[in-house]
């Protein structure tokens, strides 16, 4: 155990965290998500929800500045609706940490679906909110 590591970050999250750079994007997935389908590097975070995890990773890691949104949620399929208050919960779980949290994007299901498979990583999570992955892009560590 570290001091000051959020208890939720296993060390393989941990490890994944520090060796991405700017600009990459981490996927936290639903239970639901078909992670294993779409890249080789899965992370389990089972029975962890993705609002927990925010809240742990906020601290430790700097979201990209140098565009407008690097948060990305999956928009709703056609017929189909969002629960709002999930995009809430996790943007109060970002803002418990930073104060505010950053703007999010919708991405349509399948180009969601492609722009994870770019990602660095998917984190698999025991969340099971409808639409409740999200995408999260790394910026640059401030020096001061």
């Amino acid at each position: 155990m570290l001091k000051g590591i959020h208890p939720a970050i296993s060390p393989v999250l941990l490890k994944t965290l520090a060796e991405m750079g700017h600009g990459d994007e981490l996927v936290f997935a639903d239970a639901h998500f078909p992670a294993h389908q779409l890249h080789h590097n899965v992370i389990r975070a089972d029975g962890l929800t993705i609002a927990t995890l925010l809240e742990a990773i906020t601290p430790l890691f700097e979201f990209d500045q140098y565009v407008e949104c690097p948060l990305a949620m999956m928009s709703a399929v056609s017929g189909d609706s969002l629960d709002p208050s999930v995009e809430q919960r996790y943007l109060n779980a970002i803002g418990k940490v930073n104060g505010s949290a950053p703007s999010v994007e919708r991405v349509e299901r399948f180009a969601f679906y492609e722009r994870a498979k770019n990602a660095y990583a998917v984190v698999i999570t025991g969340e099971l909110a409808k639409y409740g992955n999200i995408i999260v892009k790394k910026g640059v560590t401030p020096t001061a």
